[in-house]
């Protein structure tokens, strides 16, 4: 097993890094089932918009709302 000093590399270098592991796992990934948490967190979900008790945001003022919440 390789181990990287990820604290030590450039962010070019963790780029890169990430490229190659990104390439080599779409190459090789064998296809993945959904945990079935997933499935029941989806179902809740859909009920709660079918109710009224949730919504959707456009993608822009989800972007504004998560970098406001970080800063």
């Amino acid at each position: 097993m390789t181990t990287l000093a990820i604290d030590k590399m450039t962010v070019a270098e963790k780029l890169w890094a990430m490229e190659q592991l990104w390439d080599d796992f779409c190459r090789q990934a064998e296809p993945m089932q959904s945990p079935d948490w997933h499935r029941d967190v989806l179902l809740i979900r859909e009920e709660q918009v079918k109710y009224g008790t949730s919504s959707f945001l456009d993608w822009s003022e989800a972007k504004k709302r998560i970098q406001d919440h970080t800063s």
